[in-house]
């Protein structure tokens, strides 16, 4: 018997940056996620927490040796939009590369970037049809 999940949602997922100074630019200037607060070990800037609101945040620590590699058994952060369009018109703007905007098998409108250290974004817009939504046990055929 299942029993009430006791979970609220994912607090936070914590990546590590080779270069601290741009990776906060980049989530902050570029997508736009401000700085919720700075670690600090002593004098040294060590990391930070970048808030995404609803009680949600990325965490950041410096870490100059990180790699990320297909197989991770972690892929990618997928960071949800109420403005697809908006958000490929200021990522764009800035420099960055990210995907054209496509509708996924899950009914959602996604489009893929990358943080400076490699770190996979996918972006969610969700829509009407999308299957997060749908009652628990929808079937998602893919084509992939």
């Amino acid at each position: 018997p299942m029993t009430k999940s006791l979970i609220k949602q994912v607090a936070h997922a914590c990546i590590f940056a080779h270069d601290l100074a741009a990776t906060e630019a980049f989530y902050r200037d570029v997508l736009g996620i401000p700085v919720a607060f700075t670690f600090m070990r002593g004098e040294e800037r060590i990391g930070f927490y970048l808030d995404l609101g609803a009680r949600t945040f990325i965490e950041v620590f410096s870490k100059a040796s990180a790699r990320f590699d297909e197989t991770n058994q972690i892929n990618h952060i997928c960071l949800e939009t109420e403005d697809m369009d908006g958000l490929l018109a200021q990522v764009r703007a800035q420099g960055v590369t990210i995907t054209d905007k496509k509708l996924g098998v899950d009914g959602t409108w996604q489009a893929w970037t990358a943080d400076p250290n490699g770190v996979k974004l996918e972006i969610f817009q969700y829509t009407g049809d999308s299957l997060q939504f749908k009652p628990a046990g929808s079937v998602c055929q893919v084509n992939w």
